[in-house]
């Protein structure tokens, strides 16, 4: 979102405003990532602060954003979107594998790259949790992208006979959950098992939903 700030026109120093103003934005994203990820948090974290960890001013910040909230906005939906660039990336890899080691594929990329970072999981899971009904509602939109895309890779299942016809949208939204949880437990080390295990216990679950008991792929 613009800030209430005009920004400069023209070019400086050999770049044009628009690249200036992506440049600004993106130190301002960094250093937010490191104050709101990491100590002392979005809730202690002061525009002041934040323009100094980024080296810009506060009058820049102004040009940007409006308000903190609407960099942890920005924020989160970065986050997001690194994770869905490594899955949608893992899907297009994994499209001709059986469904196991599919979906093991597909969670071993999202897993790592959620993990990579640990402010990556705090920006997701904590920070952005309880802030404002706005920020409530992009969380919400965001889980349900993620949803829409497990969806997607059941009926796709289904459709290649590898998983039980049936709708999958309550299903996902439980198995959504169980992913954030695990990951975030996981990193706070409340969990004592390895990355891989995580993602073998995930893996496991997800095939459970797919293929209930008493249900088996058809023949070919």
């Amino acid at each position: 979102m613009a800030g209430r700030l005009k920004a400069p026109t023209g070019r400086y120093g050999g770049k044009t405003a628009e690249e200036r103003q992506a440049l600004r934005r993106r130190r301002f994203l960094e250093a937010a990532l490191q104050l709101f990820g990491d100590t002392p948090g979005y809730r202690n974290t002061t525009v002041a602060a934040l323009s100094e960890a980024a080296g810009l001013s506060t009058r820049q910040f102004y040009e940007e954003f409006r308000t903190l909230e609407d960099v942890l906005a920005a924020l989160h939906l970065q986050v997001n979107g690194w994770a869905e660039e490594a899955v949608l990336a893992a899907v297009a890899d994994a499209d001709a594998l059986p469904l196991a080691e599919r979906a093991a594929a597909i969670f071993r990329a999202y897993s790592a790259n959620v993990t990579a970072d640990p402010r990556r999981i705090r920006i997701t899971f904590v920070e952005i949790i309880g802030v404002s009904p706005r920020m409530e509602e992009q969380r919400l939109a965001r889980r349900a992208g993620w949803i829409d895309l497990l969806c997607a890779e059941a009926n796709a299942a289904v459709a290649r006979g590898e998983a039980a016809p049936r709708d999958y949208r309550l299903p996902a939204a439980a198995f959504i959950g169980a992913v954030n949880g695990l990951l975030h437990d996981w990193s706070a080390g409340w969990v004592d098992a390895t990355l891989d295990e995580v993602v073998e216990e995930l893996v496991r679950q997800l095939l459970g939903i797919l293929r209930p008991t008493g249900w088996s792929p058809a023949p070919r």
